[in-house]
């Protein structure tokens, strides 16, 4: 293992230089059987994006529970992706060299209600890639419960990997940290008994973003005095949960997000069964997933092994907000991935 701080830039490709590729974009559904870690055999649909050259080396991208299998927009698929600032062309996991390949999260469309592993969403892309007709993936790049099933998938399915980036993502649950989603949960499922489910679903949502975002950032935007009346005060910080909670209801159901906040709390994997060149990514500021972690899960893998340490207002949501550090470790790592 070796510990770097964030990477430098690599030499920018030149901006006449000849690119040869063909550009294509699809997706598609499969259905397959699974044998799912806790929920035993189940006949699952997939959905699947594919984008980028059409010879260029797979990517495999995956990001949050609320992330999708639509990393970045492109021409036939015109809408906004999860990743803009990172994936498409020119960008660090630049389509011109890459096809980059994502999932729609088993039980995200809430169909499923029963528990869902990490190691289920691994093998649910690794029957994409076998459907697919890929034999190997360059790279699998997961931030948050992406790096969660990519260590998965470099454990159960390392013969068809070559190299996997790990962003703010650990092995297991920290426990503090199980406790705080178990509260979450419970907030959903009384609101659903009481019948008052979305209410429930965007304070389980606010108190979620409270472990996203650091001390710091909290301090700076929201540490104004309260507005105080005769018969209430209001804080600063209402405004903002007052805001994303009804966006986050609008596009999750609670379903859902019971089963994929509990699929986080379910992560177990044995680092020393992780037999693939890794790049782990640490926030100092970090809430969610502690730099110890971390540090025992690169000590832990059996093969060439470095954590990257960067420092972020934004804590775990680094992965989102700080582009040009994780653009720089991201295309250090593809650049060493592709000429492995």
């Amino acid at each position: 293992m070796s510990l770097s701080a964030a990477l430098p830039l690599p030499p920018a490709p030149r901006a006449d230089a000849a690119i040869p590729h063909s550009f294509t974009a699809e997706r598609g559904v499969l259905d397959a059987t699974l044998a799912m870690r806790h929920a035993g055999i189940r006949r699952l649909r997939i959905a699947w994006e594919l984008q980028g050259s059409a010879d260029g080396a797979v990517v495999i991208v995956q990001g949050g529970i609320s992330a999708n299998r639509h990393v970045a927009s492109s021409a036939r698929f015109g809408e906004a992706g999860w990743w803009e600032a990172q994936c498409g062309s020119g960008r660090a996991i630049d389509t011109r060299r890459h096809r980059v390949l994502a999932i729609d999260w088993v039980g995200a469309d809430g169909c499923l209600d029963a528990c869902i592993d990490p190691a289920d969403q691994a093998d649910a892309i690794a029957a994409v890639i076998d459907h697919l007709g890929i034999a190997r993936a360059a790279a699998f790049i997961g931030a948050s419960y992406g790096a969660m099933v990519g260590l998965q998938f470099a454990s159960r399915h390392g013969a068809h990997l070559e190299h996997l980036v790990a962003i703010s993502g650990a092995h297991r649950s920290h426990p503090q940290v199980t406790a705080l989603r178990v509260v979450q949960r419970r907030i959903v499922a009384l609101g659903r008994s009481e019948g008052g489910v979305r209410e429930a679903l965007a304070l389980a949502r606010s108190l979620a973003v409270i472990g996203y975002r650091s001390e710091a950032e909290f301090e700076q935007r929201f540490g104004t005095a309260p507005q105080v009346g005769p018969d209430a005060a209001r804080f600063a910080v209402e405004d903002y949960f007052d805001a994303i909670g009804p966006r986050f209801v609008a596009r999750f159901s609670p379903v859902a997000y019971l089963r994929l906040s509990e699929s986080i709390d379910l992560q177990s994997v044995a680092p020393e069964s992780i037999r693939v060149p890794t790049d782990l990514v640490a926030v100092a500021e970090d809430r969610i997933v502690p730099l110890a972690d971390l540090y025992t899960l690169a000590e832990g893998i059996r093969a060439r092994t470095q954590l990257h340490r960067i420092s972020s207002l934004y804590g775990h949501d680094a992965f989102l907000k700080e582009e040009a550090q994780i653009s720089a470790l991201l295309e250090t790592a593809l650049c060493r991935s592709l000429t492995a």
